[in-house]
């Protein structure tokens, strides 16, 4: 893992930010995350990985912004859908070393970045897939399925809905509350609660939507 260039200041934002999202990383997780936002400073002077440059942006739009969703993970297997540079995958598998983290981009630039950083970071509970969610057919579902601001709630569930295991749930984190795409949502999924997002330093609606498979309609007797 290469050595990180932040500061002090940049350390005790993060520090702070991630308790007041409930979440107590380690010293070692907090500089792993920092190293994280450093890789994603010098990739993006090559590649056009995210349109958001400054520092301070970054720590707040990516980290912060990631790991808000830390306390409504369940599970051990997490699937991060349209992972684009990482987030909110990398950090999620930063503060969750115990749970494995499959994070799929179908931009073949942006996945050799994610699993050429995630090596980087010794990050051995991610892999990367390099494809689309509706072709990806893995061997095992997963507990919780993540996309963020990827595509509407409709879509969400019909390309990458086949991805959650039994009693799984698709995690759709959103900006302002989605309320048009809820009750365009298909009839075989329902929405199991909407959850306001708190981002620390962040002026901005966030919204966090939990989708489960509805239960079948039991037939009269």
């Amino acid at each position: 893992m290469r050595e990180s260039h932040s500061t002090d200041e940049e350390f005790a934002a993060l520090a702070q930010g991630a308790a007041l999202l409930g979440l107590s990383p380690s010293t070692t997780q907090l500089a792993m995350l920092l190293v994280l936002l450093d890789e994603l400073t010098i990739a993006n002077t090559q590649v056009n990985l995210t349109a958001i440059r400054d520092r301070p942006g970054m720590l707040r739009k990516h980290l912060l912004d990631s790991l808000s969703v830390a306390p409504f993970l369940s599970g051990e297997r997490i699937a991060d859908v349209g992972t684009g540079a990482g987030f909110p995958g990398l950090p999620l598998a930063i503060v969750h070393p115990e749970r494995h983290f499959t994070l799929i981009e179908s931009t073949g630039k942006k996945a050799r970045y994610v699993a050429r950083t995630a090596e980087r970071l010794g990050l051995g509970n991610v892999e990367v897939v390099a494809q689309r969610a509706e072709h990806y057919r893995p061997p095992q579902g997963f507990d919780a399925v993540l996309a963020r601001a990827v595509c509407a709630l409709a879509a969400l569930a019909e390309n990458a809905g086949h991805l959650c295991a039994p009693g799984g749930r698709l995690l759709a984190m959103k900006g302002r509350r989605p309320d048009g795409e809820i009750s365009s949502l298909g009839g075989g999924w329902r929405v199991l609660a909407v959850h306001r997002l708190h981002v620390p330093g962040l002026d901005e609606q966030r919204h966090l939507v939990e989708i489960c498979r509805a239960k079948p309609r039991s037939s009269a007797a």
